[in-house]
């Protein structure tokens, strides 16, 4: 029996009692897995880039994003802050031996430093006065390592913002132009409507709402006096992103799964935290009371503690595979940022006042900084975000799942590859996958370029340097239709995959329904259907099942896929590709399938019950 997990199932997570009952009932599992010197965690027995050592270190300070906030307005003698604080002592002590080290170039602990600087900032008189005046002046100088080497140039910047924010606090040397030179460089990452992207040319994920505005709220609500106008911009910022970031949640309280780092799970909700806790209202506080409480409590619903009650790598369930690189048995309590609210006093109006169910948002939105044309279904629970792919990539694991995808969707996830061999391996959902004729297929990784308008996107991408494909996506609910004019020097087999179907549930009495042929096929199960039609003439469909645990969240899927072969010179491949929430109801418009009209200087596709689209040909 899970004995951490069932009472986190029962809490309500509706009062700030909830709240603060909630992050003690993650918390406490974690206290039989201290060190001897209290200064380090070991939540696990795989590694990440980084030492064991250092992979320990992690994990203590990441309890502090939760811990911290909690302290701030409780005399609670909670024991699991004395286990930190002589940690911290012990960590910081250059004789003892679990100090923490001396850091080097684009370290690790550089991150992890960042949530003694909130400490600093928000408990002084618990984590600095207690201390000898040894004791301080090991922690000061160990934190002060932070200002002499580099940080990757991206969301990194904030972490010496903090720290030094957090030691100008207790009186001690700080390096205001750091401070400065950083806060400055994250402007130059600036785009538009409130978003940012991680460093320059980066991609606009989530670490846009839980690191980059995260850190900038808590300055403009602790800065707001000494440093009003750059506070007045970043909240200025926060309320335009927040117009647009809302549509990443649904009404269940379900978010999309879209890019790297998904492993810190409830930080999807940590925006609104940090809003809240700097005092924006882009809505009412009700609402966003909403938004965050019904993340955090979808999120608890989810198989993601281990029997012991420790949070697992994975999304909805413990899973390696889609993890990163940098990613520790600790990584996951990044999530803990989302108990920010708790640094609020009791009487603070957030506490008291209604939640308020989700708003009434349009169907679609527009937003071409993170490259999306999101589409909610008529009861905002289902979300598909229609994605362009960007023009540069990066090393990150599984880069082309997590960012490159035509459609991220919270019913269906996204697949990450097994392995090589082929299309059950490569669990090739939502992509175009080409293959030599060898069962070893390329996807989309970046684009050259690409195009977003209100009703279609364009890219143009190439997976080997003499094959050029130009792709057009049409969104919709519950179809959407992918159009590719593939110029190639080589012939190929290409798959096109659908949506990847679930097929494990809450009942597991339930068995996968099915409809195939040789131009369409459909699976669907009581939570959602999923299917592909082939629009052009010579290829046919078929349901792929990929390997196991390949799906962010489901551990077993399957996947409509249309396949056709390529000769060299210029083709075209056309799919309709079906996907929607079912909700025990049945599938609602298989039968209405979309129309193409290839014409020679133009597309005119017909969506079923949606007005023609004319798109010129490039």
């Amino acid at each position: 029996m899970n004995t951490y997990h069932s009472p986190i199932k029962t809490n309500p997570i509706k009062t700030r009692e909830d709240f603060c009952i909630l992050l003690k009932q993650i918390c406490d599992p974690i206290k039989p897995f201290y060190s001897k010197g209290l200064a380090r965690l070991k939540l696990g027995n795989t590694s990440a880039a980084y030492s064991d050592s250092i992979a320990e270190m992690e994990g203590f300070s990441r309890i502090l994003w939760g811990l911290v906030p909690y302290l701030v307005n409780t005399s609670e003698n909670y024991d699991l802050w004395e286990v930190h604080l002589q940690g911290i002592r012990n960590g910081t002590n250059p004789n003892h031996e679990e100090y923490w080290g001396d850091i080097n170039e684009y370290d690790q602990r550089i991150v992890e430093m960042a949530a003694f600087g909130l400490a600093l900032l928000l408990i002084p008189e618990k984590v600095w006065d207690p201390l000898s005046v040894e004791e301080k002046n090991n922690f000061a100088n160990w934190l002060r390592q932070i200002n002499k080497y580099k940080v990757w140039d991206c969301n990194w910047l904030f972490f010496p913002v903090l720290v030094n924010l957090g030691l100008k606090n207790v009186g001690q040397h700080f390096e205001k132009e750091v401070i400065e030179t950083n806060l400055n460089r994250i402007d130059d990452f600036y785009i538009s409507n409130g978003w940012y992207s991680d460093g320059e040319g980066g991609h606009s994920d989530y670490y846009i709402p839980f690191a980059i505005h995260y850190f900038s709220l808590i300055y403009a609500r602790l800065m707001e006096h000494e440093d009003s106008s750059r506070a007045q911009v970043y909240k200025e910022r926060a309320e335009a992103f927040a117009k647009d970031f809302i549509y990443w949640s649904s009404a269940d309280g379900s978010s999309i799964p879209y890019g790297r780092s998904m492993t810190y799970r409830f930080a999807q909700s940590a925006f609104w935290s940090a809003a809240i806790y700097a005092g924006i209202e882009p809505f009412p506080l009700g609402v966003m009371k909403g938004l965050l409480l019904r993340n955090i409590r979808w999120w608890m619903k989810q198989p993601i503690f281990n029997d012991s009650g420790i949070l697992t790598i994975g999304y909805t369930y413990p899973n390696l595979i889609v993890g990163e690189n940098y990613n520790s048995p600790g990584s996951p309590y990044w999530s803990l940022k989302s108990f920010l609210p708790l640094a609020l006093p009791e009487e603070h109006p957030f506490w008291g006042v209604e939640e308020e169910s989700y708003p009434t948002l349009k169907a679609k939105s527009v937003q071409k900084e993170p490259h999306f044309i999101i589409y909610h279904d008529e009861k905002n629970e289902h979300i598909m975000a229609f994605n362009s792919g960007h023009r540069s990539t990066n090393d990150h694991t599984h880069t082309s799942a997590k960012y490159e995808k035509f459609v991220y969707s919270n019913t269906f996830g996204f697949s990450v590859p097994r392995a090589e061999w082929g299309l059950a391996q490569g669990a090739f959902d939502s992509t175009l996958a080409l293959s030599e004729g060898d069962n070893i297929y390329r996807v989309k990784r970046c684009s050259e370029e690409f195009v977003i308008e209100d009703n279609y996107i364009y890219t143009r991408w190439k997976p080997w340097h003499d094959v050029e494909i130009m792709t057009w996506i049409i969104p919709g609910v519950p179809w959407h239709v992918r159009i590719h004019s593939i110029h190639s020097n080589r012939e190929l087999d290409c798959a096109e995959g659908g949506f990847a179907l679930g097929l494990e549930g809450k009942n597991s009495n339930v068995s996968l329904d099915f409809t195939e042929s040789e131009k369409g096929c459909i699976a669907y199960m009581p939570w959602g259907a999923s299917g592909i039609k082939c629009l052009q003439a010579d290829g046919k469909t078929e349901l792929i099942y990929p390997n196991a645990n390949t799906n962010l969240l489901h551990s077993r899927t399957i996947i409509p896929t249309a396949k056709t072969k390529i000769l060299t010179g210029s083709n075209w491949l056309v799919s309709a590709v079906y996907g929607e929430a079912l909700n025990n109801t049945t599938v609602s418009e298989w039968n209405e399938t979309p129309e193409v009209n290839i014409m020679p200087d133009r597309l005119v596709i017909r969506l079923p019950y949606s007005d023609k689209i004319e798109i010129n040909r490039r």
